[in-house]
């Protein structure tokens, strides 16, 4: 698929239902099509729309080692609501070991370039296992989520990972996300009701302020640019981890 078919595809799902998109993308793709759930709330709306439609697409997540106890209970009960079976992929034991090694256990709370080299490490790399010989992801994106995803669209091509990116909540408002939850009875994450909206490590997470918006939890003591991981960003971390890295190796 080349960015004038993803061009013309955005033209025709403008202003379509989420679940109009899902049921394109399983058609086109079938078992070359994967879901990367975060175990967030516009992920379940994702993950039930999905197996209502095909219960045969893979869902996976990523264990950082680092995630909620909560987190692990929602994939539990996730896992029997659903009668499906979540794939977890988790980080190269090596990798960390070395990491923490050089740098210490908490070494994202030191500097944007640490943050991310352990996101790299935790995330991006089983990220990209999990991608292998596929050829397109589905992904809970939504551009009211912050300043990073302002620019993100409905149906991208992922440079970083050489496969098709469909985000069908694009243009969802938070309110819509949890109407759907209610009317759909959809698991959720326990800790959405303790005032995270989202939710990611436990080191790297904390419950949002009043008037903030629904990512100032998440690496909180960054720049807004900044807060990505590096899954939806990668082009920018490239530099910045591969210094890591070295010095890490030095």
């Amino acid at each position: 698929m080349d960015l004038k078919e993803i061009e013309k595809l955005n033209k025709k799902f403008e202003g379509a239902e989420p679940l109009d998109v899902i049921k394109w993308a399983i058609e086109h793709f079938g078992t070359d099509l994967i879901f990367s759930n975060s175990m967030g709330a516009e992920d379940q709306v994702l993950t039930d729309m999905i197996v209502k439609t095909n219960d045969t697409i893979e869902i996976f997540t990523l264990d950082t080692g680092r995630v909620f106890p909560e987190t692990y209970n929602l994939i539990d009960k996730t896992n029997e609501f659903y009668n499906i079976k979540i794939k977890t992929y988790f980080p190269n034991y090596k990798d960390v070991e070395d990491m923490v090694a050089a740098k210490g256990v908490n070494l994202f709370y030191h500097s944007v370039e640490n943050r991310k080299l352990c996101c790299h490490i935790r995330k991006i790399e089983p990220l990209k296992r999990a991608f292998s010989g596929r050829k397109a992801w589905i992904s809970g994106l939504r551009r009211e989520q912050s300043v990073t995803r302002k620019n993100v669209q409905l149906i991208e091509w992922d440079a970083a990972n050489g496969l098709v990116k469909i985000n069908p909540l694009i243009n969802w408002s938070e309110q819509e996300v949890w109407d759907y939850i209610t009317v759909n009875h959809v698991p959720y994450h326990a800790l959405h009701d303790e005032g995270y909206p989202s939710i990611g490590c436990q080191p790297c997470t904390r419950a949002v302020k009043s008037g903030e918006d629904v990512r100032a939890g998440r690496w909180w003591w960054e720049n807004p640019e900044h807060k990505e991981c590096g899954l939806h960003v990668q082009e920018d971390l490239k530099s910045d981890i591969s210094i890591g890295v070295k010095k890490m190796n030095s």
